[in-house]
């Protein structure tokens, strides 16, 4: 559902001037509710500040054709194996399109919830935590970097460019823009690159910037195979599949937050 902060007073009317007759016929049909769980009523009145939750009416969404294999499940956490092609999490014009609105449904697991996201046209391994009170300690060993993670990556050869090497740069994305980029400054991203022959790239990333593979490839001046934004912003159709971008979150491995066991996951998925 999607969260609206009220500007205080009655609801109905509220989410009418805001969101016009659509919204007001929410509340009608009894589908808007406070953050307690209470239906909105016709004269329900709530302070400044306070929350209710409906759902919108989706957009049709155009299938992406491609399975996704579940790697690992148990108690506290479900590891699949993304196609190329599927969001994370519903954002902009994705919604039950999303790797975790599909993972919902299928499982039918309600409280489910990625731990970390991948780029919507990368594919590979992901992970995500089953319930509400595990998920802060997962999602802050992904942000404090405690997680190893590899990708593989096609894209050309330069044998002037000396690899492996570690890359280093300040990205920066801006909302509203498509492409993140560098700017001067201290560096917030850094990826190693090696080389493993024929075209093929091991990336492994010590931070998680939004489009940090792709940018920094694309800097070195080897941008990834069926990259539509970098170096060029290159416009697809929502229905192309045909080319996707030849990268892979191949492997993550970390040591569990609360039973300490190492855990190891690789993608099945193969570079094309």
């Amino acid at each position: 559902p999607a969260r609206v902060r009220l500007r205080g007073g009655a609801v109905l009317v509220e989410l009418a001037d805001r969101f016009g007759e659509g919204a007001a016929a929410k509340v009608l049909a009894g589908e808007v509710v406070t953050a307690d769980g209470d239906v909105v009523a016709v004269d329900t009145v709530l302070p400044p500040g306070a929350f209710v939750y409906l759902y919108r009416e989706l957009r049709e969404e155009v299938p992406v054709p491609f399975d996704m294999p579940i790697l690992h499940r148990d108690d506290d956490i479900v590891v699949v194996d993304k196609p190329h092609f599927l969001a994370t999490m519903p954002r902009g014009g994705h919604v039950a399109q999303t790797a975790l609105v599909r993972l919902r449904r299928q499982l039918d697991m309600p409280t489910l919830s990625p731990a970390h996201r991948l780029d919507r046209l990368t594919a590979g391994v992901l992970l995500f935590t089953t319930r509400r009170e595990i998920r802060g300690a997962y999602q802050t060993m992904f942000a404090r970097s405690l997680v190893r993670k590899s990708y593989l990556a096609r894209a050309g050869v330069n044998p002037d460019i000396e690899l492996p090497r570690v890359v280093f740069s300040r990205i920066i994305k801006r909302r509203g823009q498509l492409q993140a980029f560098e700017e001067p400054g201290e560096p917030n991203a850094e990826t190693r690159v090696e080389h493993m022959g024929d075209g093929v790239y091991r990336l492994t990333p010590r931070t998680g910037r939004m489009h940090q593979l792709r940018v920094h490839m694309a800097a070195l001046g080897l941008p990834i195979t069926g990259d539509p934004l970098y170096p060029n912003v290159i416009d697809v159709a929502p229905d192309d599949f045909s080319q996707p971008l030849q990268l892979i979150a191949h492997s993550l491995e970390f040591d569990d937050p609360y039973s300490g066991e190492r855990r190891a996951f690789v993608s099945r998925r193969s570079l094309a």
